[in-house]
């Protein structure tokens, strides 16, 4: 007779955001629910395409172009940036609910995907009428957890519905550019 060896392969929690800390933060929102804050960054361009990003007192972020658009290749780009702010505010959201609803997650990994048409570039190129911006943008969720396929996926669509920068991509903003 042969003997077969299963291991179960068990999965590490994710670093736990604190519940005690969501839970204040929800309770000062729903004290206070018309509170609008508003953030504040510096941009300075270094040369080229390659521009800091400074962001309270943190490092400043660097965001550049790839070599087919004539940057240095040193960092993602602005459109990528927006890319990356949506997919780590999904995860932000998707984290901080499955910790509410008693949720462990081991995985949670996103992969984003944009469509853009760039042949304006930036208003130099081909200046026919033309959507500019992200037409289209497409989210994958790798999520694993102590919960069901169903209570997984009614995770990741409330944490959408919430989400500021999901938001911010679906809906009209106002935004006022210009010379100080």
């Amino acid at each position: 007779m042969t003997e077969t060896t299963v291991k179960a392969e068990v999965k590490a929690p994710l670093r736990p955001v604190s519940k005690e800390g969501l839970e204040k933060l929800a309770v000062t929102a729903k004290a206070n629910p018309n509170v609008v804050k508003s953030l504040k960054v510096k941009t300075v361009c270094e040369g080229q395409f390659r521009n800091l990003t400074y962001v309270r007192d943190l490092p400043e972020h660097v965001i550049d172009e790839p070599p087919t658009l004539l940057g240095q290749d040193t960092a993602p780009n602005p459109s990528e940036a927006m890319l990356a702010c949506l997919g780590s505010c999904l995860s932000v959201g998707i984290h901080a609910n499955a910790v509410m609803r008693g949720i462990t997650l081991t995985k949670l990994e996103l992969e984003l995907e944009g469509d853009i048409n760039i042949t304006g570039v930036w208003g130099i190129g081909d200046l026919a009428e033309k959507r500019l911006g992200f037409t289209d943008v497409r989210v994958k969720v790798d999520l694993e957890g102590d919960a069901s396929k169903e209570e997984l996926e009614d995770l990741v669509a409330h944490a959408n519905f919430w989400s500021p920068v999901a938001n911010t991509f679906r809906l009209p903003v106002n935004v006022d550019v210009a010379l100080k």
